[in-house]
Protein backbone atom coordinates (compact mmCIF):
# COMPACT_ATOMS: atom_id res chain seq x y z
CA UNK A 1 0.00 0.00 0.00
CA UNK A 2 1.22 3.51 -0.87
CA UNK A 3 0.37 6.90 0.64
CA UNK A 4 1.33 9.78 -1.65
CA UNK A 5 0.14 13.25 -0.63
CA UNK A 6 1.69 16.56 -1.64
CA UNK A 7 0.97 20.20 -0.81
CA UNK A 8 -1.80 19.56 1.69
CA UNK A 9 -2.28 21.40 4.99
CA UNK A 10 -2.69 18.80 7.73
CA UNK A 11 -5.53 19.48 10.16
CA UNK A 12 -5.50 17.39 13.37
CA UNK A 13 -8.48 15.33 12.16
CA UNK A 14 -6.90 14.72 8.76
CA UNK A 15 -3.60 13.71 10.39
CA UNK A 16 -5.37 11.28 12.73
CA UNK A 17 -7.15 9.76 9.74
CA UNK A 18 -3.87 9.29 7.85
CA UNK A 19 -2.07 7.75 10.84
CA UNK A 20 -4.34 4.72 10.79
CA UNK A 21 -3.62 4.29 7.07
CA UNK A 22 0.15 4.61 7.56
CA UNK A 23 0.23 1.56 9.82
CA UNK A 24 0.08 -0.72 6.77
CA UNK A 25 1.85 1.41 4.13
CA UNK A 26 4.96 0.29 2.30
CA UNK A 27 5.61 3.83 1.02
CA UNK A 28 4.75 7.17 2.69
CA UNK A 29 5.28 10.43 0.79
CA UNK A 30 4.24 13.67 2.48
CA UNK A 31 6.13 16.44 0.66
CA UNK A 32 5.06 20.06 1.30
CA UNK A 33 2.46 19.14 3.92
CA UNK A 34 3.40 21.73 6.57
CA UNK A 35 4.58 19.02 8.95
CA UNK A 36 6.52 19.91 12.11
CA UNK A 37 8.43 18.14 14.86
CA UNK A 38 5.12 17.21 16.51
CA UNK A 39 4.18 15.07 13.51
CA UNK A 40 7.56 13.35 13.76
CA UNK A 41 6.61 11.84 17.12
CA UNK A 42 3.74 10.00 15.42
CA UNK A 43 5.88 9.08 12.40
CA UNK A 44 8.52 7.62 14.72
CA UNK A 45 5.92 5.27 16.13
CA UNK A 46 4.83 4.28 12.61
CA UNK A 47 8.45 3.58 11.61
CA UNK A 48 9.04 1.32 14.59
CA UNK A 49 5.73 -0.58 14.39
CA UNK A 50 5.25 -0.96 10.62
CA UNK A 51 7.87 -3.46 9.39
CA UNK A 52 6.57 -3.21 5.81
CA UNK A 53 7.50 0.52 5.55
CA UNK A 54 10.50 0.84 3.23
CA UNK A 55 10.27 4.43 1.91
CA UNK A 56 9.60 7.68 3.80
CA UNK A 57 9.60 10.99 1.92
CA UNK A 58 9.18 14.21 3.94
CA UNK A 59 10.73 16.89 1.70
CA UNK A 60 9.93 20.59 2.20
CA UNK A 61 8.55 20.38 5.73
CA UNK A 62 9.68 22.36 8.79
CA UNK A 63 10.79 19.32 10.78
CA UNK A 64 13.90 20.89 12.28
CA UNK A 65 16.54 19.10 14.33
CA UNK A 66 13.97 18.26 17.00
CA UNK A 67 11.81 16.46 14.46
CA UNK A 68 14.75 14.39 13.22
CA UNK A 69 15.56 13.40 16.77
CA UNK A 70 12.04 11.99 17.13
CA UNK A 71 12.23 10.22 13.76
CA UNK A 72 15.55 8.61 14.57
CA UNK A 73 14.12 7.00 17.71
CA UNK A 74 11.92 4.94 15.41
CA UNK A 75 14.71 4.39 12.91
CA UNK A 76 16.94 2.92 15.62
CA UNK A 77 14.39 0.28 16.61
CA UNK A 78 15.26 -3.31 15.53
CA UNK A 79 11.80 -3.65 13.97
CA UNK A 80 12.51 -0.79 11.50
CA UNK A 81 12.98 -1.87 7.87
CA UNK A 82 13.22 1.55 6.21
CA UNK A 83 15.35 1.61 3.06
CA UNK A 84 14.84 5.11 1.62
CA UNK A 85 14.68 8.36 3.62
CA UNK A 86 14.08 11.76 2.01
CA UNK A 87 14.57 14.87 4.17
CA UNK A 88 15.32 17.58 1.62
CA UNK A 89 14.68 21.17 2.71
CA UNK A 90 13.51 20.26 6.22
CA UNK A 91 15.32 23.05 8.13
CA UNK A 92 18.02 20.73 9.45
CA UNK A 93 21.40 21.85 10.77
CA UNK A 94 24.61 20.07 11.73
CA UNK A 95 22.91 19.05 15.00
CA UNK A 96 20.80 16.53 13.05
CA UNK A 97 23.90 14.82 11.70
CA UNK A 98 24.88 13.39 15.06
CA UNK A 99 21.49 11.66 15.30
CA UNK A 100 21.61 10.49 11.69
CA UNK A 101 25.13 9.11 12.24
CA UNK A 102 23.69 6.75 14.86
CA UNK A 103 21.08 5.56 12.36
CA UNK A 104 23.69 4.94 9.64
CA UNK A 105 25.75 2.86 12.03
CA UNK A 106 22.83 0.86 13.42
CA UNK A 107 20.41 0.41 10.52
CA UNK A 108 21.82 -1.76 7.68
CA UNK A 109 18.46 -1.69 5.87
CA UNK A 110 18.91 2.04 5.05
CA UNK A 111 20.30 2.30 1.51
CA UNK A 112 19.23 5.84 0.48
CA UNK A 113 19.64 9.12 2.34
CA UNK A 114 18.56 12.41 0.74
CA UNK A 115 19.37 15.44 2.92
CA UNK A 116 19.99 18.18 0.35
CA UNK A 117 18.80 21.78 0.81
CA UNK A 118 19.67 21.74 4.51
CA UNK A 119 22.33 23.83 6.27
CA UNK A 120 24.32 20.83 7.43
CA UNK A 121 27.66 22.46 6.69
CA UNK A 122 31.02 20.79 6.39
CA UNK A 123 31.12 19.96 10.13
CA UNK A 124 27.77 18.19 9.98
CA UNK A 125 28.56 16.12 6.91
CA UNK A 126 31.90 15.09 8.43
CA UNK A 127 29.83 13.52 11.21
CA UNK A 128 27.65 11.75 8.63
CA UNK A 129 30.81 10.39 6.99
CA UNK A 130 31.83 8.85 10.32
CA UNK A 131 28.49 7.03 10.35
CA UNK A 132 29.09 5.80 6.81
CA UNK A 133 32.37 4.23 7.90
CA UNK A 134 30.57 1.97 10.37
CA UNK A 135 30.63 -1.63 9.02
CA UNK A 136 26.85 -1.86 9.57
CA UNK A 137 26.20 1.00 7.15
CA UNK A 138 25.11 -0.26 3.71
CA UNK A 139 24.32 3.11 2.14
CA UNK A 140 24.06 3.07 -1.65
CA UNK A 141 22.79 6.59 -2.42
CA UNK A 142 23.80 9.84 -0.71
CA UNK A 143 22.41 13.19 -1.81
CA UNK A 144 24.08 16.32 -0.36
CA UNK A 145 23.08 19.13 -2.72
CA UNK A 146 22.88 22.67 -1.33
CA UNK A 147 24.35 21.65 2.05
CA UNK A 148 26.80 24.56 2.37
CA UNK A 149 29.80 22.29 1.95
CA UNK A 150 33.31 23.60 1.33
CA UNK A 151 36.58 22.08 0.15
CA UNK A 152 37.29 20.87 3.69
CA UNK A 153 34.71 18.08 3.34
CA UNK A 154 36.66 16.05 0.78
CA UNK A 155 39.07 14.29 3.14
CA UNK A 156 36.14 12.91 5.18
CA UNK A 157 34.25 11.93 2.01
CA UNK A 158 37.25 10.10 0.60
CA UNK A 159 37.69 8.17 3.84
CA UNK A 160 34.02 7.16 3.69
CA UNK A 161 34.33 6.16 0.03
CA UNK A 162 37.33 3.97 0.83
CA UNK A 163 35.33 2.05 3.41
CA UNK A 164 32.03 1.88 1.55
CA UNK A 165 32.08 -0.38 -1.54
CA UNK A 166 28.26 -0.37 -1.52
CA UNK A 167 27.98 3.35 -2.46
CA UNK A 168 26.58 3.76 -5.98
CA UNK A 169 25.31 7.35 -6.12
CA UNK A 170 26.88 10.56 -4.81
CA UNK A 171 25.43 14.01 -5.44
CA UNK A 172 27.39 17.06 -4.29
CA UNK A 173 25.90 19.67 -6.63
CA UNK A 174 25.56 23.31 -5.60
CA UNK A 175 28.32 23.32 -3.02
CA UNK A 176 31.40 25.59 -3.22
CA UNK A 177 34.03 22.89 -3.62
CA UNK A 178 36.35 24.34 -6.26
CA UNK A 179 38.97 22.66 -8.45
CA UNK A 180 41.41 21.67 -5.72
CA UNK A 181 38.75 19.79 -3.76
CA UNK A 182 37.26 18.15 -6.86
CA UNK A 183 40.72 16.95 -7.91
CA UNK A 184 41.22 15.46 -4.45
CA UNK A 185 37.77 13.83 -4.56
CA UNK A 186 38.43 12.30 -7.98
CA UNK A 187 41.77 10.87 -6.88
CA UNK A 188 39.94 9.29 -3.95
CA UNK A 189 37.27 7.87 -6.26
CA UNK A 190 39.89 6.29 -8.52
CA UNK A 191 41.50 4.57 -5.52
CA UNK A 192 38.25 3.62 -3.73
CA UNK A 193 36.76 0.17 -4.10
CA UNK A 194 33.24 1.58 -4.52
CA UNK A 195 31.42 0.95 -7.80
CA UNK A 196 30.02 4.44 -8.23
CA UNK A 197 27.26 4.68 -10.85
CA UNK A 198 26.17 8.32 -10.45
CA UNK A 199 28.29 11.40 -9.75
CA UNK A 200 26.67 14.86 -9.77
CA UNK A 201 28.92 17.92 -9.42
CA UNK A 202 26.75 20.70 -10.85
CA UNK A 203 27.64 24.27 -9.85
CA UNK A 204 30.67 23.24 -7.78
CA UNK A 205 33.12 25.88 -9.03
CA UNK A 206 34.79 23.51 -11.48
CA UNK A 207 36.94 24.79 -14.35
CA UNK A 208 39.05 23.04 -16.96
CA UNK A 209 41.73 22.62 -14.26
CA UNK A 210 39.99 19.63 -12.68
CA UNK A 211 38.71 17.97 -15.89
CA UNK A 212 41.77 15.74 -16.25
CA UNK A 213 41.01 14.18 -12.85
CA UNK A 214 37.30 13.76 -13.68
CA UNK A 215 38.39 12.14 -16.92
CA UNK A 216 40.53 9.68 -14.93
CA UNK A 217 37.43 8.64 -12.95
CA UNK A 218 35.56 8.05 -16.22
CA UNK A 219 38.30 5.84 -17.63
CA UNK A 220 38.89 3.87 -14.42
CA UNK A 221 35.31 3.39 -13.16
CA UNK A 222 33.39 1.38 -15.74
CA UNK A 223 30.49 1.40 -13.26
CA UNK A 224 29.98 5.17 -13.73
CA UNK A 225 27.00 5.64 -16.05
CA UNK A 226 25.62 9.05 -14.99
CA UNK A 227 27.82 12.16 -14.82
CA UNK A 228 26.59 15.73 -14.41
CA UNK A 229 29.00 18.66 -14.38
CA UNK A 230 26.50 21.27 -15.56
CA UNK A 231 26.75 24.93 -14.55
CA UNK A 232 30.55 24.79 -14.31
CA UNK A 233 32.84 26.88 -16.50
CA UNK A 234 34.87 24.03 -17.98
CA UNK A 235 34.93 25.49 -21.52
CA UNK A 236 36.06 23.80 -24.71
CA UNK A 237 39.47 22.89 -23.26
CA UNK A 238 37.85 21.16 -20.28
CA UNK A 239 35.45 19.28 -22.53
CA UNK A 240 38.36 18.02 -24.63
CA UNK A 241 39.95 16.59 -21.46
CA UNK A 242 36.66 14.99 -20.36
CA UNK A 243 36.28 13.35 -23.75
CA UNK A 244 39.58 11.52 -23.28
CA UNK A 245 37.99 9.64 -20.39
CA UNK A 246 34.58 9.39 -22.06
CA UNK A 247 36.13 7.79 -25.15
CA UNK A 248 38.18 5.31 -23.12
CA UNK A 249 37.12 1.67 -23.74
CA UNK A 250 36.46 1.23 -20.00
CA UNK A 251 33.94 4.08 -19.93
CA UNK A 252 30.29 2.97 -20.07
CA UNK A 253 28.64 6.37 -19.68
CA UNK A 254 24.91 6.51 -20.40
CA UNK A 255 23.81 9.95 -19.18
CA UNK A 256 25.98 13.06 -19.57
CA UNK A 257 24.85 16.54 -18.51
CA UNK A 258 26.97 19.46 -19.70
CA UNK A 259 24.49 22.34 -19.50
CA UNK A 260 25.85 25.88 -19.19
CA UNK A 261 29.50 24.82 -19.37
CA UNK A 262 30.77 27.64 -21.63
CA UNK A 263 30.99 25.29 -24.61
CA UNK A 264 31.07 26.58 -28.19
CA UNK A 265 30.90 24.98 -31.63
CA UNK A 266 34.58 24.09 -31.13
CA UNK A 267 33.49 21.39 -28.66
CA UNK A 268 31.09 19.80 -31.14
CA UNK A 269 33.81 17.93 -32.99
CA UNK A 270 34.66 16.00 -29.82
CA UNK A 271 30.98 15.67 -28.87
CA UNK A 272 30.14 14.35 -32.33
CA UNK A 273 32.82 11.70 -32.09
CA UNK A 274 31.41 10.74 -28.69
CA UNK A 275 27.80 10.53 -29.93
CA UNK A 276 28.70 8.55 -33.02
CA UNK A 277 31.00 5.98 -31.40
CA UNK A 278 30.06 5.61 -27.69
CA UNK A 279 27.17 3.17 -28.02
CA UNK A 280 26.43 3.21 -24.28
CA UNK A 281 25.58 6.95 -24.39
CA UNK A 282 21.79 7.42 -24.43
CA UNK A 283 21.27 10.95 -23.03
CA UNK A 284 23.21 14.20 -23.35
CA UNK A 285 22.26 17.70 -22.18
CA UNK A 286 23.99 20.67 -23.81
CA UNK A 287 21.47 23.31 -22.71
CA UNK A 288 22.62 26.94 -22.63
CA UNK A 289 25.89 26.47 -24.51
CA UNK A 290 26.79 28.63 -27.51
CA UNK A 291 26.94 25.77 -30.02
CA UNK A 292 25.45 27.72 -32.95
CA UNK A 293 24.26 26.21 -36.22
CA UNK A 294 27.69 24.95 -37.22
CA UNK A 295 27.98 22.98 -33.98
CA UNK A 296 24.48 21.55 -34.30
CA UNK A 297 25.19 20.42 -37.84
CA UNK A 298 28.17 18.43 -36.55
CA UNK A 299 25.99 16.82 -33.88
CA UNK A 300 23.39 15.91 -36.51
CA UNK A 301 26.03 14.26 -38.66
CA UNK A 302 26.94 12.13 -35.63
CA UNK A 303 23.29 11.18 -35.10
CA UNK A 304 23.25 9.71 -38.61
CA UNK A 305 26.06 7.31 -37.72
CA UNK A 306 24.64 3.76 -37.37
CA UNK A 307 26.66 3.30 -34.17
CA UNK A 308 24.88 6.17 -32.40
CA UNK A 309 22.38 4.94 -29.81
CA UNK A 310 21.48 8.36 -28.39
CA UNK A 311 17.87 8.53 -27.17
CA UNK A 312 17.71 12.03 -25.64
CA UNK A 313 19.30 15.25 -26.91
CA UNK A 314 18.82 18.55 -25.04
CA UNK A 315 19.98 21.62 -27.02
CA UNK A 316 17.72 24.33 -25.58
CA UNK A 317 19.07 27.89 -25.75
CA UNK A 318 22.11 26.99 -27.86
CA UNK A 319 22.03 29.86 -30.36
CA UNK A 320 20.38 27.80 -33.11
CA UNK A 321 18.47 29.23 -36.08
CA UNK A 322 16.62 28.07 -39.19
CA UNK A 323 20.00 27.38 -40.79
CA UNK A 324 20.59 24.13 -38.87
CA UNK A 325 17.07 22.70 -39.26
CA UNK A 326 17.66 20.94 -42.56
CA UNK A 327 20.46 18.98 -40.87
CA UNK A 328 18.17 18.24 -37.90
CA UNK A 329 15.42 16.95 -40.24
CA UNK A 330 17.93 14.83 -42.12
CA UNK A 331 19.19 13.29 -38.86
CA UNK A 332 15.63 12.57 -37.70
CA UNK A 333 14.90 10.76 -40.96
CA UNK A 334 17.86 8.41 -40.40
CA UNK A 335 18.15 7.94 -36.63
CA UNK A 336 15.74 5.33 -35.22
CA UNK A 337 16.89 5.61 -31.60
CA UNK A 338 16.25 9.28 -30.74
CA UNK A 339 13.13 9.56 -28.55
CA UNK A 340 13.45 12.98 -26.86
CA UNK A 341 14.51 16.24 -28.54
CA UNK A 342 14.57 19.55 -26.62
CA UNK A 343 15.16 22.50 -28.97
CA UNK A 344 13.32 25.27 -27.12
CA UNK A 345 14.53 28.89 -26.89
CA UNK A 346 16.21 28.81 -30.28
CA UNK A 347 15.20 31.06 -33.20
CA UNK A 348 14.11 28.23 -35.50
CA UNK A 349 11.08 30.03 -36.98
CA UNK A 350 8.32 28.49 -39.08
CA UNK A 351 10.70 27.70 -41.95
CA UNK A 352 13.04 25.82 -39.62
CA UNK A 353 10.30 23.79 -37.96
CA UNK A 354 8.84 22.93 -41.38
CA UNK A 355 12.24 21.47 -42.34
CA UNK A 356 12.38 19.51 -39.09
CA UNK A 357 8.90 18.14 -39.72
CA UNK A 358 10.09 16.53 -42.95
CA UNK A 359 12.36 14.38 -40.82
CA UNK A 360 9.75 13.87 -38.10
CA UNK A 361 7.33 12.45 -40.69
CA UNK A 362 9.86 9.94 -41.99
CA UNK A 363 9.08 6.30 -41.07
CA UNK A 364 12.49 5.93 -39.42
CA UNK A 365 11.76 8.69 -36.89
CA UNK A 366 10.57 7.48 -33.47
CA UNK A 367 10.41 10.76 -31.54
CA UNK A 368 8.19 10.56 -28.45
CA UNK A 369 8.84 13.96 -26.83
CA UNK A 370 9.42 17.18 -28.80
CA UNK A 371 10.04 20.56 -27.15
CA UNK A 372 9.77 23.69 -29.32
CA UNK A 373 8.93 26.35 -26.72
CA UNK A 374 9.91 29.94 -27.59
CA UNK A 375 11.15 29.04 -31.07
CA UNK A 376 9.41 31.85 -33.02
CA UNK A 377 6.75 29.44 -34.30
CA UNK A 378 3.49 31.00 -35.54
CA UNK A 379 0.12 29.69 -36.74
CA UNK A 380 1.62 29.37 -40.24
CA UNK A 381 3.49 26.27 -39.11
CA UNK A 382 0.67 24.64 -37.15
CA UNK A 383 -0.88 22.78 -40.08
CA UNK A 384 2.37 20.87 -40.58
CA UNK A 385 2.73 20.27 -36.84
CA UNK A 386 -0.85 19.00 -36.81
CA UNK A 387 0.03 16.54 -39.57
CA UNK A 388 2.95 15.27 -37.47
CA UNK A 389 0.67 14.89 -34.45
CA UNK A 390 -1.97 12.99 -36.41
CA UNK A 391 0.37 10.63 -38.21
CA UNK A 392 3.23 9.91 -35.78
CA UNK A 393 1.67 7.67 -33.15
CA UNK A 394 4.99 7.50 -31.29
CA UNK A 395 4.69 11.23 -30.43
CA UNK A 396 3.19 11.50 -26.93
CA UNK A 397 4.51 14.88 -25.66
CA UNK A 398 4.70 18.24 -27.43
CA UNK A 399 5.74 21.62 -26.00
CA UNK A 400 4.83 24.74 -28.00
CA UNK A 401 4.95 27.25 -25.13
CA UNK A 402 5.83 30.94 -25.56
CA UNK A 403 5.08 30.94 -29.28
CA UNK A 404 2.58 33.38 -30.91
CA UNK A 405 0.24 30.67 -32.20
CA UNK A 406 -2.97 32.66 -31.57
CA UNK A 407 -6.46 31.22 -32.10
CA UNK A 408 -5.77 30.01 -35.63
CA UNK A 409 -2.75 27.95 -34.63
CA UNK A 410 -4.33 26.51 -31.47
CA UNK A 411 -7.41 25.43 -33.44
CA UNK A 412 -5.23 23.50 -35.90
CA UNK A 413 -3.47 21.78 -32.99
CA UNK A 414 -6.85 20.95 -31.42
CA UNK A 415 -8.04 19.46 -34.67
CA UNK A 416 -5.04 17.14 -34.66
CA UNK A 417 -5.73 16.14 -31.04
CA UNK A 418 -9.27 15.10 -32.01
CA UNK A 419 -7.91 12.79 -34.69
CA UNK A 420 -8.22 9.15 -33.51
CA UNK A 421 -4.70 8.49 -34.83
CA UNK A 422 -3.16 11.18 -32.60
CA UNK A 423 -1.47 9.74 -29.54
CA UNK A 424 -0.25 12.98 -27.92
CA UNK A 425 -0.98 12.69 -24.21
CA UNK A 426 0.66 15.89 -22.96
CA UNK A 427 0.45 19.24 -24.76
CA UNK A 428 2.29 22.15 -23.11
CA UNK A 429 1.08 25.64 -24.04
CA UNK A 430 2.44 28.07 -21.43
CA UNK A 431 2.05 31.81 -22.01
CA UNK A 432 0.07 31.69 -25.26
CA UNK A 433 -2.82 34.10 -25.73
CA UNK A 434 -6.12 32.75 -27.08
CA UNK A 435 -9.75 33.77 -26.96
CA UNK A 436 -12.45 32.60 -24.55
CA UNK A 437 -13.98 30.58 -27.39
CA UNK A 438 -10.74 28.67 -27.97
CA UNK A 439 -10.38 28.17 -24.23
CA UNK A 440 -13.81 26.51 -24.21
CA UNK A 441 -12.71 24.28 -27.09
CA UNK A 442 -9.61 23.20 -25.18
CA UNK A 443 -11.61 22.37 -22.05
CA UNK A 444 -14.17 20.43 -24.10
CA UNK A 445 -11.36 18.52 -25.79
CA UNK A 446 -9.89 17.52 -22.41
CA UNK A 447 -13.30 16.27 -21.31
CA UNK A 448 -13.80 14.24 -24.47
CA UNK A 449 -10.26 12.80 -24.31
CA UNK A 450 -9.38 12.43 -20.61
CA UNK A 451 -6.07 10.76 -21.52
CA UNK A 452 -4.91 14.11 -22.96
CA UNK A 453 -3.42 16.65 -20.54
CA UNK A 454 -3.21 20.26 -21.74
CA UNK A 455 -0.85 22.33 -19.57
CA UNK A 456 -1.17 26.09 -19.89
Amino acid sequence: MELDIQCEEMSPSRWAELLSTMKSCKTIRLDDCNLSSHNCEDLSSIISTNPSLTELKLNNNELGDEGIEYLCKGLLMPSCSLQKLWLQNCNLTSASCETLRSVLGAQPSLTELHVGDNKLGTAGVKVLCQGMMNPNCKLQKLQLEYCELTADIVEALNAALQSKPTLKELSLSNNTLGDTAVKQLCRGLVEASCNLELLHLENCGITSNSCREISAVLSSKSSLIDLSVGDNKIGDSGLALLCQGLMHPNCRIQKLWLWDCDLTSASCKDLSRLISTKESLTEISLIDNNLRDSGMEMLCQALKDPRSKLQELWVRECGLTTACCKAVGSALSVNKHLKVLHMGENKLGDAGVELMCEGLLHPNCNIQSLWLGNCDVTSACCATLATVMATKQCLTELDLSYNPLEDEGIRKICEALRNPSCNVQQLILYDILWSAEVDDELRALEESKPEVKIIS
